[in-house]
């Protein structure tokens, strides 16, 4: 099994990714973040200060990152994420803007006027989208159900986050890929996704729960999970 764990920003990947490894032992595999490329790709700028084309670059460094990683798992593994979130990035950004930090009304017009980026992303999600039909044998979806996380280098905003999550989600029914929208917390996540593609289960789901969270503190994600679900707040 082949399964990506999709989902847009602060959906709690990364967590449920983790915790999957552990519970099944079936290995994960992750693209670098943007944070991690970009120090060496575009020196001394932030995300929100990449112009398109070094957009695009990003978009493909990370890309080749990805299958680089996976092509070292000529097995089953869990994939953080997935070839089509690269793409969604750029096609989202198209419509905000570079600096895609504020809400943008849902009868705008494209803010970037530039037909060619267009394109140049349209293409790039061709690539991408055959990526994803021919590695992964499944999804699993995380719904945007916490609140957005401001972790100071990730220029989004929640119309941003809505805007991704719905584009995966047609993407994924376009492509025909087979997909589960998965909620809850971590313990009901892991216990919903092992129980409908019929994985092993190494230990508790609680106790694969417990050490996913404390090995994602480790990284210095913020845990989505342990905040209270966006429409209560």
């Amino acid at each position: 099994m082949r399964l990506a764990v999709s989902g847009t920003y602060s959906s709690g990947k990364t967590t449920v990714a983790v915790g999957l490894e552990i519970l099944t032992g079936i290995p994960r595999t992750q693209a670098k973040t943007m944070r991690e490329i970009l120090p060496y790709a575009v020196p001394g700028k932030r995300l929100e200060e990449c112009d398109a084309g070094e957009l695009v670059e990003l978009g493909l460094r990370r890309l080749v990152d990805r299958v680089a990683r996976e092509s070292q798992l000529p097995g089953d593994f869990i994939s953080d994420g997935s070839s089509l979130h690269e793409w969604v990035y750029g096609k989202v950004r198209v419509r905000f803007g570079l600096n895609p930090e504020g809400a943008l009304p849902a009868d705008e017009p494209p803010q970037i006027e530039n037909g060619f980026f267009e394109q140049v992303i349209d293409h790039m999600g061709a690539v991408m989208k055959d990526h994803a039909v021919r590695s992964y044998d499944a999804f699993v979806h995380l719904p945007i159900e916490f609140p957005l996380v401001a972790d100071g280098h990730r220029p989004i905003s929640e119309g941003f986050r809505r805007l991704s999550d719905e584009l995966l989600l047609a993407t994924l029914e376009q492509l025909g890929i087979r997909y589960d929208l998965v909620g809850g917390t971590i313990e009901q996540r892991l216990d919903t996704i092992a129980r409908i593609h019929g994985l092993p289960r190494l230990m508790p789901v609680e106790e694969a729960a417990r050490t996913a969270v404390a090995l994602v503190e480790k990284m210095g994600i913020p845990q989505e999970t342990g905040r209270a679900p966006a429409a209560a707040q």
